[in-house]
């Protein structure tokens, strides 16, 4: 007998497509005071959030000389360092954060939209 996709098999896997393009990211951006190098870190992780995932991002930007507890924690060890949290598993970038390319690479942001791709 052969197999069919029952209305509601195809529902959910048409959900799941939808969610994937939906997923939220959680990203913290971690930097130290206010030097010129902190600010063209927190301005570059900010475009590329805007232009690459929309609506669906949380950053967070945690200055280590302000909570150098988290920072040990999530062991930072140079800054800028930009720490993809969700969705898992959890993936770090460190340094220049100006190349789009390498960011979406390394943090593996990318998000493939098939309704974009038509």
């Amino acid at each position: 007998m052969p197999t069919t996709q029952t209305p509601g098999r195809k529902k959910a896997l048409q959900s799941s497509a939808v969610a994937a393009a939906q997923k939220k990211f959680m990203l913290r951006l971690y930097v130290a005071g206010t030097t010129p190098r902190s600010a063209q870190a927190i301005l570059d992780a900010e475009n590329l959030c805007e232009k690459h995932l929309g609506g669906r991002f949380k950053l967070e930007v945690i200055d280590i000389y302000q909570r150098p507890a988290l920072a040990r924690d999530e062991q930072i060890v140079a800054v800028p360092t930009l720490v993809r949290r969700l969705p898992e598993p959890l993936r770090k970038l460190v340094g220049d954060l100006s190349n789009a390319e390498r960011v979406l690479i390394g943090l593996d942001l990318l998000v493939r939209d098939e309704h974009q791709q038509h």
